[in-house]
């Protein structure tokens, strides 16, 4: 069974993308109201080798040698926040060292204000952080952070870390109605970015499980405002559903809690992903989890996600 790395799976910006997860659910310094993997409890900001960094390149290295062919993108992106691992520069480096694979990391950026997570992403051929809020009062609201992780040490270290970076910096925005889709609150965004000159802006709405249950993705006229005010290099990115052959899985039941860990799907997306395996055996295999305590249901916008039992949903 594959430990730390999952897919390829369909990605909504980098194709058929081969993940890499270095914390544990849910390692991170941000606890996002609109979250897809549930709350930040607690919040976390220490950084070190929360998973062991030779066994996660063996493991990258493995899933390589048989389906490197298949995989557009290598991406670390964590059940949490990637750059919380002290190791993660090293690892890039190994990676990068054994594929000519594009390396990416998704990140949240709160820890690029520090000069050595900055040399770490140097390596990397994208970094997709993430800018949800133009103001520290929105920042507060949307992200709630850790302590240490304030909107100034975060606004500073995207600038320094795009002074320095040579590869591609795309911007990640996710737009919540009521909250960053008004006027005032994209024009104070839109100021930022114009600061920042990333290569893109990738806009995203709410489409998985938010930790809150009352986040909402914005109105039509929330997307329509947004691209007209944030800039001609918005992209708006919609969800990508696809199949895909998870490498290192005998188990229908491991694959299932390896996907839903990372990303809480419903039934019929996971029927589509995964198309090695009947859609009565993946629906009796999600009934015996469920009944086990390995896997639960979370409901949003109407619909039913399966997500790990771990994660905690408002």
């Amino acid at each position: 069974m594959s430990a730390y790395v999952f897919g390829p799976v369909p990605s909504r910006r980098l194709g058929r993308s081969l993940g890499i997860d270095p914390v544990p659910l849910k390692t991170c310094n941000w606890n996002c109201v609109y979250c897809q993997l549930g709350r930040s409890v607690p919040v976390i900001n220490d950084r070190r080798d929360y998973l062991p960094p030779d066994e996660i390149v063996e493991e990258v290295e493995r899933v390589l040698r048989i389906q490197e062919e298949q995989i557009d993108w290598v991406t670390f992106l964590a059940s949490g926040e990637p750059t919380l691992h002290a190791s993660l520069g090293r690892m890039i480096r190994q990676v990068k060292a054994v594929t000519r694979i594009p390396v990416a990391v998704i990140t949240n950026g709160a820890l690029l204000y520090r000069p050595e997570v900055r040399d770490d992403l140097m390596a990397a051929d994208a970094v997709l952080p993430s800018l949800d809020a133009g103001t520290a009062a929105l920042y507060r609201a949307i992200n709630r952070s850790h302590p240490e992780c304030t909107f100034d040490r975060l606004v500073n270290g995207l600038l320094s870390f795009r002074r320095a970076y040579t590869g591609k910096m795309w911007v990640e925005v996710m737009l919540i109605k009521g909250l960053n889709d008004t006027e005032d609150s994209l024009r104070d965004l839109a100021r930022m970015l114009r600061n920042l000159q990333p290569d893109q802006v990738h806009l995203t709405t709410p489409v998985r499980p938010p930790a809150e249950p009352w986040v909402e993705p914005p109105e039509e006229q929330g997307l329509q405002r947004a691209r007209s005010l944030l800039g001609d290099w918005v992209q708006v990115e919609r969800p990508l559903v696809g199949t895909v052959k998870l490498c290192g899985f005998d188990s229908l039941t491991d694959a299932l809690v390896a996907v839903v860990s990372r990303h809480p799907m419903t039934e019929e997306e996971l029927v589509q992903l995964l198309p090695d395996w009947p859609r009565d055996g993946v629906l009796q295999a999600l009934m015996g989890l469920l009944q086990s305590g390995r896997l639960q249901v979370v409901e949003r916008y109407g619909r039913r996600f399966w997500a790990s039992q771990r994660a905690r949903y408002g």
